[in-house]
């Protein structure tokens, strides 16, 4: 019994100061009502200071946990001092498939509101750096980072999307109810699973690119044509800033397909930071 008590002592001396009471992070979820979600710090934390945090919805049938199976997402974010916050979509009735609706009233829950209670609690475990928040996605997930800039965007200082769009039915009145927002649009050229203009899949429409940015360039009072127009040798962007009237802008398409393209993560945190 006494070497058992040790071990559960070192065991405990081991983990993040957050994780002690529920032992929950990258591989045990954390409960809130409605769902469950992961979580991850630096290793370097000294567990005190407020943290940054990228909020990163995954894909359609992937989950939280696979997140961080991500080499680039750990070297961008964490290791540079972020914590990133892994929500797991709503299991789909009658399967054991995770799914973002991305789009309102569709779904068993409002994946907003859950997204902001996930969002709570972490704060109940760790101090966040509240004028540091940021979302991303991938696919799907891109569609749910699209939603909470959309819907929610007054939360965050920086939103990227990769390989989604903000699904139909997009707001009334041509504008995001949260008002302004700081997106870049990350996308293949040649994405057939989600093609630039979207498709439609039995009653619901995928949403297209072209006409989600025309909706935050009206959101965030920009002109129709781009500031700057960049050619790399993996990406070609066109930036929205200095002539709108708030918020920011940023489309960068790559040649690939459906996939989360080598350097997105330095091209998403630059645009956050920068």
């Amino acid at each position: 019994m006494r070497l058992f008590a040790a071990l559960l002592v070192l065991l405990s001396a081991a983990l993040p100061a957050w994780a002690n009471d529920d032992l929950c992070g990258a591989e045990a979820p954390c409960p809130v009502p409605g769902g469950d979600y992961h979580l991850i710090t630096p290793d370097d934390w000294d567990g005190e200071s407020p943290l940054p945090a990228l909020v990163f919805f995954h894909g359609h049938r992937s989950s939280g946990a696979s997140v961080f199976r991500s080499g680039g997402l750990k070297a961008t974010f964490v290791e540079n001092g972020y914590a990133i916050i892994a929500p797991n979509g709503a299991i789909r009735p009658g399967t054991q498939i995770r799914a973002w609706p991305a789009r309102p009233g569709a779904g068993p829950r409002d994946d907003v509101a859950f997204t902001l209670d996930v969002i709570a609690d972490v704060a109940t475990r760790l101090p966040l750096d509240e004028t540091r928040l940021y979302v991303a996605g991938f696919s799907a997930g891109g569609s749910m980072a699209w939603m909470m800039g959309c819907y929610a965007g007054d939360r965050f200082a920086g939103i990227a999307s990769v390989a989604g769009a903000l699904r139909r039915p997009v707001p009334e009145g041509g504008t995001c109810p949260a008002g302004p927002v700081r997106l870049i649009q990350i996308h293949g050229f040649a994405d057939a699973q989600v093609p630039l203009e979207g498709r439609g899949i039995r009653d619901w429409h995928q949403g297209d690119v072209f006409e989600s940015l025309g909706l935050i360039r009206q959101t965030n009072g920009c002109r129709s044509n781009p500031d700057e127009i960049e050619i790399g040798e993996t990406f070609r962007c066109r930036t929205w800033s200095d002539s709108c009237e708030s918020g920011a802008l940023k489309l960068c398409l790559h040649d690939g397909g459906h996939g989360l393209p080598r350097g997105w993560t330095d091209l998403a945190r630059d645009w956050f930071e920068n």
